[in-house]
């Protein structure tokens, strides 16, 4: 039987990136620009439609669902 993976560990890790790259005592930070595309990437994700974009940008674009057993 196959199951679907969850994409709660990648929303976690997301955010860990997230709290991380904010964080005043790390030295790479995020630029305003950065986190707003990071963001809109998200958000594209979450509203799932960022395979429709992707398809805009790259017509042969082919989405495949990663099943694991």
């Amino acid at each position: 039987m196959s199951k679907v993976i969850s994409t709660a560990f990648v929303e976690s890790q997301v955010n860990e990136l997230l709290d991380r790259r904010f964080d005043k005592k790390q030295q790479m930070g995020w630029t305003p620009r950065g986190a707003h595309l990071l963001l809109q990437a998200r958000a594209k994700v979450l509203n799932q439609e960022l395979v429709s974009t992707f398809r805009t940008w790259y017509p042969d674009f082919q989405n495949q669902l990663v099943r694991v057993n």
